[in-house]
């Protein structure tokens, strides 16, 4: 179903991240990712960092074998979710209701994870395999702690289970929610208790709880906010965030039942007022609730809601400054809502519901392949953004610019206008427009639309150059005139 993804060229923050990432290009440098505006995905993320120096190593900037280490992940971790599915399910809280059928309960729920289209913008989108690596670790960190209490020699299993969780917090900061799940995890169907999970597991919780120690480094060598990408001063800004974030979480359940449409860039997302936010918030608030009480009465089930909302809390919590619907962030959680489908309509319907998903998996597969030829170059991508959010200023730019690049320029123009008049301050809108007009030959257009760029950016060098030479060029058809 990925066939298709491996020839994808980079894309958006690829191409800071991959061409425009010097250090890369030494595995001794790739342990140091780069700092700074530029480096957003990277930054703070040595483990991720040091996988394209890998790559880089390999293929050069060739895409094939960038896309084919992120196949690998995604592959990997869907045999991760299958083992650690299938051993819970044989655990003696779930084992008198699931264990006759628990090795086809857990490879239909690995088969319909991995193949979800929903999936495939942590899979085909080079850069966000800091989700799926940062998921597969995750997954592997529970599945050593099962392993080790089922072992009658834990240690090895002990290692894994910790060193899978320090690469995990060299990956993506999301992995600060292992210790948790494993906790959790071992309160629900080892133990039985948090008190009898610290008295019987206590150092492994806590070597587990001591990567939270590295990871804190990670972030502070960002400036403490990923180089500006979250803002954890401002009040306001936390309020604001969380009622865009129920939004969110409405629409990530949503598309794990009914995947579409899927949108590559939702763009900026302004705080809603609160009346606007409830149609959103009270679904969710509504889920968490079940979650809270599902934890005490129903564990397993319980297990499932927290590790859906306890793997979103990081990115729904923290108010970002960009980025604030993204769909990869449900990588990991879309199995939680699987698991539940599956299993509760095993309890409901028997053994025959297996092959109803088992079909529906293969449609998500088709829908996959579909998806992932979207992604064939910036053009499709970007014009497939803009169709479904048509008020998107960000991917208006977007597509302007690949259409400029195909040299489709009075397409551009009509996509660079559409994004001023969305967003009339964007200055990178109005530069863009300018270059557009000064293709077009209407250099007096061009002009103004660079005037107020640098009324903005007064000292953008860029910007006055394109300034100087239109004006130029617009003295040279006068006297030829």
């Amino acid at each position: 179903m990925y066939a298709n993804s491996f020839q994808v060229p980079f894309v958006f923050d690829d191409l800071t991240s991959i061409p425009g990432n010097p250090t890369i290009r030494s595995l001794g440098e790739a342990w140091w990712p780069p700092k700074g505006q530029g480096a957003l995905t990277v930054a703070g993320r040595p483990w991720l960092n040091f996988t394209l120096g890998m790559n880089y190593a390999v293929s050069g900037l060739e895409v094939w074998s960038y896309h084919a280490l992120n196949f690998a992940i995604h592959l990997l971790a869907g045999l991760a979710l299958f083992g650690l599915v299938r051993r819970t399910l044989v655990r003696p809280l779930l084992a008198p209701r699931f264990e006759s059928q628990a090795l086809p309960l857990a490879l239909t729920i690995a088969v319909l994870w991995t193949l979800h289209p929903l999936q495939t913008e942590a899979v085909t989108y080079v850069i966000q395999r800091a989700e799926s690596l940062m998921g597969l670790f995750f997954l592997v960190t529970l599945y050593g702690f099962v392993r080790s209490v089922e072992s009658p020699r834990p240690r090895w299993w002990q290692v894994v289970t910790v060193a899978a969780c320090l690469l995990g917090v060299g990956t993506k900061e999301v992995a600060i929610m292992i210790p948790v799940m494993v906790l959790l995890y071992d309160r629900t169907f080892v133990s039985g208790s948090f008190r009898a999970a610290w008295r019987q597991h206590r150092w492994q919780h806590l070597s587990l709880l001591a990567t939270w120690l590295p990871l804190f480094a990670f972030v502070a060598s960002t400036g403490g906010n990923r180089s500006g990408v979250f803002h954890l001063t401002e009040g306001a800004m936390w309020v604001g965030h969380g009622l865009t974030q129920f939004e969110a979480v409405a629409r990530y359940v949503g598309l794990a039942f009914w995947p579409h449409p899927l949108v590559f860039d939702y763009g900026e997302i302004p705080p809603p007022p609160l009346a606007a936010a409830l149609p959103w918030a009270l679904p969710v608030l509504g889920l968490a609730v079940v979650t809270l009480v599902a934890l005490w009465r129903r564990p397993a089930a319980g297990f499932l809601g927290a590790w859906f909302f306890g793997i979103l809390a990081p990115t729904c919590l923290l108010p970002a400054t960009l980025q604030i619907i993204v769909e990869h962030r449900m990588y990991l959680p879309l199995a939680a809502v699987i698991t539940l489908l599956v299993t509760g309509s095993y309890l409901l319907v028997g053994r025959r519901v297996i092959i109803v998903f088992l079909a529906l998996a293969v449609g998500a597969g088709w829908l996959t392949v579909r998806r992932n030829e979207v992604y064939r170059s910036e053009l499709s991508l970007w014009g497939d953004t803009v169709t479904k959010r048509p008020d998107n200023d960000h991917a208006r730019i977007n597509y302007g610019l690949a259409l400029t690049k195909a040299e489709r320029t009075a397409e551009a123009a009509v996509q660079f206008e559409a994004a001023v008049r969305l967003q009339p301050g964007s200055l990178q809108a109005h530069n863009n427009l300018g270059n557009a007009r000064a293709l077009a030959g209407r250099y007096d257009e061009a002009i103004a639309e660079y005037e107020i760029v640098l009324r903005g950016r007064p000292n953008e060098p860029g910007v006055i150059q394109n300034l100087e030479q239109v004006r130029a060029m617009k003295r040279y058809y006068q006297q030829k005139q």
